[in-house]
Order: C-alpha cells, then sequence, then structure tokens
C-alpha cells in the first residue's frame, strides 16, 4: 500500500529509478565488482576471482539480500553473502576484501547523486531555454513594475523573465561546479587509514573510481564527509526557491484583479469543487509547496556532517529519506515549473489597463528627472511632483491634468512634455538592450 505521496503523486519515472531499491542494489554492485578489479590490478586479490566477482553481481537478487538482512540484521552483509552465494571455484571469500561498509554505500550514493545531477541538469537547462524565449517574445510588453506590493514605474515582461534566466543559469554554473566535490567515491576501510588494503591502498581507491568513472576523496575517515552532500542538498534548496519566487510571481500576476498572465487551464480541467468558473495556478501553488519541504532539508543534512569521532550511524537513516526526497520533489518541481513558463498566457489588454490604473501617478519619476534636467533642483522637484502626486490621488484627477494646473510644473514643461512624459512605454530605460544582451550571452553560454 502506497502511503508517501512521492509514490503515486509526484516525481518523474527517471528520478524515482535513479533512487529506486532496485537501483541502488545495482550501484552497491557495481562498486563491490570495481574494487574487486582494482585489487586484482594490484595484485592484492587472484585475477579470475574478480572476474568471478565482477560476471556474478548479475545473478544476484533483491529478495534475497532481503532474506539474508533479516536474518543478520546487517545491509551491506547481506549484499556480501548474496554476491558471494553466487560466486564459484571460492572466488566468494574475497568479495569486499579490506572495504568497510561505507566504502561501498558512500561510494554507491556518488554514483546515484551524478546520475541525478544528470536529470536534474538537464531540466535545467529546459526551464532555461524557456525563460530565455520568453525574454525574448516579451523584451517590449511594458508592463507596471511593483515595489512594496504597490505600482511602480514600467519594466517590461521580457526583463522579468530575463532575471530569472539569469538566476537560472547561475544554478547551473553552481551544479557544474559543486559536481566533482560531490560524486565522489572512498576505499578508505575502517576508519580511514586503508590498514587492510596495505600499502597498496591508495592506488586501490584510484583504481576502483577509475572503473567506475568518478573522483576520489583526498581524505576520510570510515565516511565521505557531509559537507559534501550537504552542498548538494543546500544547492537543491537555493534552486526550488527560485522556482518558489516565480510560482509566487506568477500567482500574484493571475489574481483576478491583476490578471496579466495565466498558467495554462485545461478544456476540461476543473478550478474548483463548488465554484465552476475558478482557474486557479495550481501547478505555482504546488511548486511553491514542494519548495518548502526540499528546503526542510538543509537542515537534518548539515548535521549529517557533526558525527561523533570517525563516524556514527545517525547520518544513515535521515539521508535514506533525504537524497531520495529531495532529488525527486527538486526534479518534479522543474518539471513543473518548464509546464508552467513554456505555456504561460499573456493578456495585453489587461496589462495595459493596469498601467493605466494610477492614471499617470506612475510615471512620477519621469516628470522628476525631466525639470531636474531642465533646471529644477533634484529635491525641489522631488516635492513638486510629490504634491502633485498626492493632489491627484486625492481628488481622481488625471496626474497630467494636475501637473498642467500647477504653475511651478507648467514653467518647465509643455502640453506635449506632460503628454510624453506620462506614457509608460516611453519609459523602460534600457530593459530592451539588457534583455537582447543577456539573452545573446545565455544562448551563447549554454548552447540553447
Amino acid at each position: 500500500m502506497a502511503i508517501h505521496p512521492i509514490d503515486y503523486r509526484y516525481g518523474t519515472a527517471e528520478m524515482k529509478h535513479v533512487w529506486s531499491q532496485e537501483n541502488r542494489l545495482a550501484k552497491i554492485l557495481q562498486v563491490e565488482a570495481a574494487l574487486a578489479l582494482a585489487e586484482a590490478d594490484m595484485g592484492l586479490i587472484p585475477a579470475d576471482a574478480a572476474e568471478i566477482i565482477s560476471q556474478s553481481i548479475s545473478s544476484v537478487k533483491a529478495e534475497r539480500v532481503d532474506e539474508i538482512e533479516a536474518e543478520i540484521h546487517h545491509d551491506m552483509m547481506a549484499v556480501v553473502i548474496a554476491i558471494s552465494e553466487q560466486c564459484r571455484d571460492d572466488a566468494g571469500k574475497w568479495v569486499h576484501f579490506g572495504a568497510t561498509s561505507n566504502d561501498i554505500l558512500d561510494t554507491a550514493t556518488a554514483l546515484q547523486i551524478r546520475d541525478a545531477i544528470d536529470i536534474l541538469e538537464d531540466k535545467l537547462r529546459t526551464l532555461l531555454r524557456a525563460l530565455v524565449n520568453q525574454a525574448e517574445a516579451h523584451k517590449q510588453t511594458v508592463c507596471c513594475g511593483r515595489t512594496h506590493g504597490q505600482i511602480g514605474v514600467p519594466t517590461t515582461y521580457g526583463l522579468r523573465f530575463a532575471i530569472w534566466a539569469s538566476e537560472i543559469s547561475r544554478h547551473l554554473d553552481r551544479l557544474n561546479q559543486l559536481t566533482p566535490r560531490v560524486t565522489v567515491g572512498q576505499m578508505t576501510g575502517a576508519v580511514g587509514t586503508q590498514a587492510a588494503f596495505g600499502k597498496a591502498g591508495i592506488l586501490i581507491q584510484k583504481l576502483t573510481m577509475q572503473h567506475l568513472g568518478i573522483g576520489t576523496v583526498d581524505v576520510s575517515n570510515q565516511i565521505i564527509q557531509r559537507d559534501r552532500h550537504a552542498e548538494f542538498v543546500m544547492w537543491m534548496a537555493n534552486t526550488v526557491t527560485t522556482l518558489d519566487k516565480i510560482g509566487i510571481a506568477i500567482r500574484t500576476l493571475q489574481r483576478s484583479e491583476i490578471a496579466e498572465i495565466e498558467e495554462s487551464f485545461g478544456k476540461k480541467q476543473v478550478g474548483s469543487s463548488t465554484m465552476p468558473h475558478k482557474r486557479n495556478p495550481i501547478k505555482s501553488e504546488q511548486i511553491c509547496g514542494l519548495a518548502k519541504i526540499v528546503r526542510a532539508m538543509v537542515e537534518p543534512e548539515l548535521l549529517n556532517n557533526t558525527l561523533w569521532d570517525e563516524r556514527d550511524l545517525t547520518n544513515s537513516s535521515s539521508e535514506r529519506i533525504i537524497f531520495p526526497e529531495a532529488c525527486v520533489l527538486t526534479d518534479h518541481i522543474l518539471k513543473l515549473g518548464i509546464d508552467v513558463i513554456e505555456n504561460l498566457r499573456f493578456y495585453p489588454e489587461n496589462i495595459r489597463r493596469n498601467l493605466e490604473l494610477l492614471r499617470g501617478l506612475n510615471m512620477g519619476e519621469a516628470v522628476m528627472i525631466e525639470l531636474a534636467k531642465r533646471g529644477v533642483g533634484r529635491q525641489e522637484a522631488h516635492e513638486l511632483v510629490r504634491t502633485a502626486a498626492m493632489k491627484a490621488h486625492d481628488t481622481g484627477q488625471h496626474f497630467k491634468t494636475v501637473l498642467l494646473e500647477t504653475p511651478e510644473i507648467a514653467r518647465y514643461l509643455t502640453v506635449m512634455d506632460i503628454e510624453n512624459l506620462v506614457n509608460p512605454d516611453k519609459y523602460i530605460g534600457t530593459a530592451v538592450e539588457q534583455v537582447e544582451v543577456l539573452v545573446t550571452k545565455l544562448r551563447e553560454t549554454y548552447s540553447l
């Protein structure tokens, strides 16, 4: 019976496979085989035994491993015994030679993380491409800028998407930078000294990881230090927080009173069980909700780096939850984000309506700057425009009417000047150019 929503509601099949019990066992077996081959390369175990071990792992069944673990209550030794049972010619006695459990388990985790990163990177690139496309398509779509939840001077939708795209590109850079730090394995033995391997330990570790195609720790104790894994979990938390931010913006802009953009809504989609008219931003809401769970994984993984002495077992149980859950939910959030961004619906008439909602008041800065250019001191210009704005606000008059009725302002600005100054399309600065520069940069850098 499925209990966790990841089992039946959230997550992609490809990411779930990475963290499945079957794949976990496959990675562990792969590491055991690589260790045997490395030890044979160094003459520590017979070459034919290593070959038999490598061939036998395909015959190990999860059911048998579970049976053994139920008897001996040790997951890693259950795997070792299960492999040994499949080896002929006494090769089984060389399985796991010189290793401690976490040499195998932590190295297997590195293989899983490597595969998870491949999936996450691919989706990040897709999301980046979607954001860049929207930035380019809407670089001249002028809209209300808002600060403190209040309408400010104009901006463009292109600039909004460009800001998000730039942030996602930094997450891609961070992922590329952290990958070699987190995808490393170890073969260091009981407390990190490699004593059981003898003087060949350093080379055995190196050769094992070469067989697996990952990096190696420089030094370790019984486990790979969790600062590495914490960095990965914090990266996921940081990434989904960007999606959370985007989701909040979309939800805000989809409010009935604003209604500038909208998530895609299926022909037969139902918004409410009792209010048939509803068109809710459920994908963005799900992004924001699940981002909370991923962020909650940061503290326990940080605390997994504070183990007793050469190690204790307090990291193990929590990481069985942290790694798969954080990866599956981050992947799911990215998938939702791609869907939302690629299929956004825009309402130009509402965008324009909101630009004109304040009857020109949102153009006060433009008037102030022009007055300052024409000889009015900046501070004096600010006070003149502020006073006019408050009057327009209180009386309900259009801002340009109040400006023309203010002698100290009309002395410097003509009717045509004021008409131009309260036109939001003429006050977006270098927004278009900024978007164009960023789009070119991101397309070239990430081959979008």
